[in-house]
């Protein structure tokens, strides 16, 4: 009886010598290429060159090996099927019933920084491998196909209890590995198309939409308990990004709604890290239901919590929260026995996690990559498609706005209309936010968001805000149709009045400004969030 064989031809090397040792102890025949034969040969073990069973040398530097019926029509060949087993035999080819292969390191070698080289990045464009993978994964029920590590030992437990018969593993292993076999070729043609479409014509917007994720994490239910859910990391060469980066202490598992707030808190907080400075390094963000209800930029951490908690302390019962500054022993003791869900921050100081753990429900996070946030693409899935926009924090040119009031705007008022628009800019609209100066720092005292009239955004951030809207500044992500918004902000104390302009009745909400003796600064920039 012909002995099975195994064609071994792996980029990265990690325990594919324990692999040949294995079937070479269970009888099969190694079959291998380039450095993995090398490898296999320096450990001793008996390979067949692929160059030897198709009778043609590699060529190309190697560009040019696998691609030849020897290799594939060994793969491919249908062993129920009598004619095809005649014609196999009539070629003269030996059929092949396992292949090993792992695919070279495209992804890596674009993440890196600075940029590979174009021509470097083609070489490490992988034809032979996921043709071999793609053979192997169509005809599953006869080659079996092993793309990863972790799939190793299984496969070669379950070939050890037949005694070395490919017929070991189940049709349902086999039908796994062919599936993760195709999502792994998927997710390499993405990276590729991808990659190449950056490089090639740079778009603001790609013009398709390629996604490649990580095996899925099954959350307890999305939104609502009768929803199934799970959090998906991106696919990347780098390893986990974002919040698939973050490290969970303590706490019982992320939810659904967890990772919504998790995100709006971290885009936020990213924002946040542009606006502060020496005399206000710390920042604090508190998200409840995706929108902030407080935000803080303070000289302390202690200072940005406090002032951003009392924004709003009643919907902050149950909150999100994240810093942008490692979390102070100081600020987890001010925290104290607030209710909250989760706080992702770039680090812990001795004795503030303790402290924070106290509460056993609570889950810290630490995220090291805390940077700031630049523009993204960022896809929304809809009925029959997919929308895409670019989006990150506002690009407004704050030297070249414009005060359209006879009451003047400094550089202070400035200033803080750029940390309102930061907050802002991830606030659902219609909305508002009310801000003010501290004495160390800047803080929202009101938000109102979502609103399908801009007036009643400003009412509701004006009942949040109470007294402390005296003299504040609004912050508004879209012109003002009407001057009711302005009669309105007057009515509360507004001081200031930030928005784009751009309405056909601009004159007249800069009248009303005048009347009341308000200060009206026009960015020039619309910041909705639907």
């Amino acid at each position: 009886m012909t002995a099975p064989r195994a064609l071994l031809s792996v980029f990265h090397k990690d325990g594919i010598v324990e692999v040949g040792q294995a079937l070479h102890d269970l009888g099969w025949e190694l079959l291998s290429t380039g450095g993995t034969s090398r490898v296999l040969r320096e450990a001793g073990l008996p390979v067949i060159d692929v160059s030897d069973a198709t009778g043609h040398p590699e060529c190309f530097d190697g560009r040019v090996k696998t691609l030849h019926p020897a290799v594939h029509g060994g793969i491919l060949v249908r062993r129920d099927r009598a004619d095809d087993m005649e014609m196999l035999g009539e070629l003269g080819y030996r059929t092949v019933d396992l292949v090993c292969v792992n695919l070279y390191p495209f992804e890596a070698v674009a993440a890196r920084d600075p940029p590979a080289p174009d021509a470097e990045l083609i070489e490490m464009i992988d034809i032979g491998g996921p043709t071999m993978i793609r053979s192997a994964a169509k005809n599953h029920k006869d080659c079996l196909v092993l793309t990863s590590p972790e799939q190793y030992a299984g496969v070669l437990d379950a070939l050890e209890a037949s005694g070395g018969a490919p017929s070991g593993v189940s049709r349902e292993a086999r039908a796994q590995l062919a599936l993760e076999a195709f999502q792994r070729t998927a997710a390499y043609d993405a990276a590729v198309s991808g990659e190449l479409e950056n490089r090639f014509n740079s778009p603001d917007i790609p013009s398709r939409i390629h996604v490649a994720s990580e095996v899925g994490t099954e959350l307890r239910y999305g939104e609502n308990p009768h929803q199934p859910a799970a959090f998906y990391p991106a696919a990347s060469a780098a390893g986990p990004i974002g919040l698939a980066a973050a490290v969970q202490h303590g706490g019982k598992a992320l939810s659904f709604n967890n990772y919504l707030d998790l995100d709006g808190a971290l885009r936020i907080a990213r924002g946040l890290l542009r606006d502060v400075d020496e005399a206000r390094p710390h920042g604090c963000v508190v998200i409840k239901h995706t929108n902030p209800c407080g935000a803080a930029i303070d000289a302390t951490q202690v200072g940005a919590w406090q002032s951003a908690l009392a924004s709003d302390p009643e919907s902050a019962f149950g909150c999100v929260i994240a810093f942008t500054s490692e979390v102070e022993k100081a600020t987890a003791e001010a925290i104290g026995g607030h209710f909250l869900e989760c706080i992702i921050a770039p680090g812990y100081s001795d004795g503030a996690l303790a402290i924070l753990s106290e509460k056993k429900n609570r889950r810290m996070l630490t995220l090291e990559n805390f940077t700031p946030r630049e523009d993204e693409v960022r896809v929304r899935q809809l009925d029959g498609g997919w929308v895409a926009q670019v989006q990150g924090p506002p690009s407004v040119d704050w030297s070249a706005v414009r005060c359209v009031t006879k009451a003047p705007a400094d550089d202070d008022l400035v200033a803080l209309a750029r940390f309102g628009s930061t907050v802002l800019s991830d606030v659902k609209s219609n909305s508002i936010v009310l801000v003010a100066q501290t004495e160390t720092g800047f803080a929202t005292v009101g938000v109102g968001p979502g609103q399908t009239s801009r007036v009643e955004a400003v009412r509701i951030a004006a009942r949040r805000a109470g007294e402390r809207a005296s003299g504040s500044m609004m912050v508004s992500d879209a012109f003002f149709p009407f001057r009711d918004g302005i009669d309105t902000a007057h009515e509360i104390g507004v001081t200031t009045v930030v928005q784009p302009g751009g309405s056909m009745r601009d004159q007249e909400c800069i009248d009303a400004a005048d009347e009341h003796g308000m200060a009206m600064i026009f960015t020039g920039q619309r910041l909705f969030l639907h």
